[in-house]
């Protein structure tokens, strides 16, 4: 993170955080008016999902680069997942820290998640070998035969 926050970068990011119990403790305490509902890429309300910022002065974020924000979303899990122990009044919790400012939660959430779909998306297709499938420019298609190692 310190690398990522030096001054004279120009990078925005967002990164994903792994809540820890300082973490946790801070998100229980977020009152309900804190509580934004999350949003659809069509800027529709994201059904059963909201976003709070974690505030600066939280205990979970000493030490962290100044100008850093904690964002965390609260979501009803899917069907049939279990839940976990970071999880509190029966929705999954995840977060993730940006240096972006100048735009509201729900947008910024939005953004991280898709992002965090693209690269599941990447990662399942080179699981699947698709790296291992190059384009042919002499064939005039867009797939070749898997390349020789």
């Amino acid at each position: 993170m310190a690398w990522l926050s030096a001054r004279g970068r120009w990078l925005s990011y967002s990164v994903g955080i792994t809540i820890t119990d300082a973490i946790h403790q801070a998100v229980l305490k977020v009152p309900a008016s804190a509580w934004t509902p999350a949003v659809e890429p069509d800027g529709e309300v994201r059904d059963g999902a909201w976003v709070a910022e974690l505030d600066a002065g939280s205990d979970c974020l000493k030490g962290w680069p100044k100008g850093i924000r904690l964002i965390v979303r609260k979501e009803r899990p899917y069907p049939g997942a279990q839940l976990r122990f970071t999880d509190a009044d029966e929705l999954r919790l995840t977060c993730f820290a940006t240096n972006t400012t100048g735009q509201k939660i729900a947008r910024l959430e939005l953004r991280h998640r898709q992002r965090a779909r693209a690269e599941d998306r990447i990662r399942a297709a080179r699981s699947t070998g698709l790296r291992e499938v190059m384009p042919d420019p002499k064939a005039g298609g867009p797939i070749a035969e898997p390349r020789k190692r």
